[in-house]
């Protein structure tokens, strides 16, 4: 027996499509409205994207974005075709969007999908001259008496300047560059780097008024606690 493989995507409903033709009507009054193309997607986050190719607008949202109100989907046509022409995002919209993406029930819908769909690639915690199990154990006892529960730790894939560290609460991943892992980098920055995604193991991610506080100041309060911060900083600059 043949199973039917399951369409990741499904067309967008007429009214959808409506909802596009009138924003962009009302941010390029002047000009012909082009066909669009749009689609859900299973998506593993609330992505978004627009691209224009051959005269056509082709659209592409997150699943978890299908059944959203219809102000939220006016408000995401009004983004996506403002970032597209270089136009003001109108404040109600970009607030309006913030708020439902935020809120407690898309988060936590969001934060399921990431960890079902989402596919995280573990490499080793054990580099060339940096074992990252080793510093994490250093820094639970200094900093955080033990407590801290240990979430799976690896270098990256690649010798990334741009993400030089990252805490996946999704998959409870703590990710370093490559980058760090060399003879000539200080302890004290790989130290620091792992210290600050500790921190956010320690703070989660909390909503306040539909935005979402990444850094507490309770967080902040604590990251100036580590004894060569600035030393780490200035090293992290030069990179």
């Amino acid at each position: 027996m043949v199973k039917k493989r399951r369409s990741t995507t499904s067309v967008a409903a007429q009214p959808v499509v409506s909802i596009f033709e009138q924003q962009y009507r009302e941010l390029r009054p002047r000009a012909p409205i082009p066909a669009f193309d749009i689609r859900f997607r299973r998506f593993t986050s609330l992505n978004t994207t627009i691209r224009l190719r051959e005269g056509r607008l082709h659209v592409r949202l997150s699943d978890l974005l299908e059944h959203a109100p219809e102000t939220v989907h006016h408000s995401i046509a009004h983004i996506l075709l403002a970032k597209l022409y270089r136009k003001p995002i109108a404040p109600v919209h970009a607030d309006r969007y913030r708020r439902h993406v935020s809120s407690e029930a898309v988060s936590r819908q969001a934060e399921h999908i990431r960890q079902t769909r989402g596919r995280k690639r573990i490499l080793t915690p054990v580099g060339h001259h940096f074992d990252l199990n080793e510093v994490f154990d250093s820094l639970n006892m200094r900093f955080f008496h033990g407590l801290l529960g240990k979430p799976v730790l690896t270098w990256s894939a690649h010798h990334a300047r741009r993400m030089l560290g990252h805490y996946d609460a999704a998959h409870n991943t703590i990710m370093v560059s490559r980058v760090f892992d060399r003879p000539d980098t200080p302890r004290c920055a790989v130290e620091y780097l792992l210290y600050h995604e500790m921190l956010h193991l320690k703070h989660p991610v909390r909503v306040k008024a539909g935005r979402r506080c990444v850094h507490s100041r309770e967080f902040q309060a604590e990251e100036r606690l580590f004894p060569h911060l600035e030393e780490a900083k200035a090293y992290l600059r030069r990179l």
